[in-house]
């Protein structure tokens, strides 16, 4: 459930400099659009290490994802309040560290937060509001809290039935950072990689030059919200303004407050900038559920994160390191 792309590169096809090329390719990863570059010596290496990126993409997401049944996640989904389910170190650690998020964000990001997906669809399908009753049931049986993990027998069980986790608004951020580690441990010395808005990078363009990202600008999404340099890290947008459903007049944006059942209100964009797109992703939806006031102080509280918001009137707000001229 997370959003779309709101973050593009500002990158050619191929360009060479300095005996280098920049390989780009663009594909559908995950069920969504991943923009994947790479710096090498020719071009065939270039795709090749974009293969190489894309199996490790797709590895993943035969992991966590909660629609695959034949998923670790899955298997975890459907032993809801019947037994702890065995699953790899990797997707223990993963959850592991996606609670450790929850208590960070007073629970405002919640994988458990996937046992809502079949009270609100963005997908066309709804034609009316969920009841009442139908929210309130949803919310009691999300809560991270729930989730019970055993670290020495490997084991993961949600206490509840009817509990599902789901890594949508984490997911695509973790695999582009395991994409990007695969790649430098294979030597590839720079590169970028854009996760529908999800973006990692490392090292430099060819000509020697940062890497250079526009943010979209919610208010007007023909018009750049600003461009700037990405160094060694991950940068990444949440947004309510493309995946919504209205009804009566009001529109209900794609993410979910995991306490009330309802999606969050008062923000309509959050750029996160951070060391991992795993944790970038994970935050930009938190500040989306905490709010401006909230959302902010969190952030300014966390080494090495800093974000941009625009609220539903539009008014841009910083973490307190980013100053932004405004012309």
């Amino acid at each position: 459930m997370k959003a779309f792309v709101f973050i593009f590169l500002l990158v050619g096809l191929s360009f060479v400099s300095q005996a280098q090329l920049a390989t780009y390719r663009t594909t559908l990863l995950m069920g969504s659009r991943f923009d994947l570059t790479v710096v090498a010596a020719t071009e065939a290496e270039g795709n090749a290490y974009i293969d190489t990126a894309m199996a490790e993409i797709t590895r993943i997401e035969k992991l966590i994802s909660d629609w695959d049944p034949t998923s670790q996640t899955s298997g975890i989904n459907r032993n809801a309040g019947i037994r702890p389910v065995k699953v790899d170190k990797e997707l223990i650690d993963l959850i592991q560290r996606s609670i450790a998020i929850s208590k960070l964000t007073d629970g405002a990001f919640d994988i458990s937060y996937a046992s809502m997906d079949k009270i609100w669809k963005f997908d066309g399908s709804m034609t009316a509001m969920p009841s009442p009753e139908e929210i309130q049931a949803s919310v009691e049986r999300a809560g991270y809290e729930k989730i019970i993990l055993d670290l020495d027998s490997q084991t993961v069980f949600l206490s509840e039935k009817g509990m599902k986790i789901g890594f949508g608004a984490i997911g695509k951020g973790y695999a582009a950072d395991k994409a990007k580690q695969l790649l430098m441990e294979k030597g590839v010395v720079a590169g970028i990689m854009n996760a529908s808005g999800d973006m990692n990078t490392w090292g430099k363009q060819p000509d020697g030059t940062d890497w250079m990202v526009a943010i979209t600008n919610p208010m007007n999404k023909d018009n750049a919200f600003g461009i700037l340099p990405l160094k060694q890290g991950a940068v990444v947008t949440s947004g309510d303004y493309e995946k919504f459903v209205e009804f009566n007049g009001v529109r209900y944006g794609h993410i979910i407050n995991p306490k009330t059942g309802y999606p969050a209100t008062g923000i309509i964009s959050v750029t996160i900038f951070a060391v991992s797109a795993e944790l970038a992703d994970a935050l930009a939806t938190a500040v989306f559920v905490l709010g401006t006031e909230v959302g902010l102080d969190r952030i300014n509280q966390l080494p090495d994160v800093e974000c941009i918001i625009v609220d539903a009137q539009g008014k841009i707000y910083t973490s307190k390191h980013i100053t932004i001229n405004e012309k």
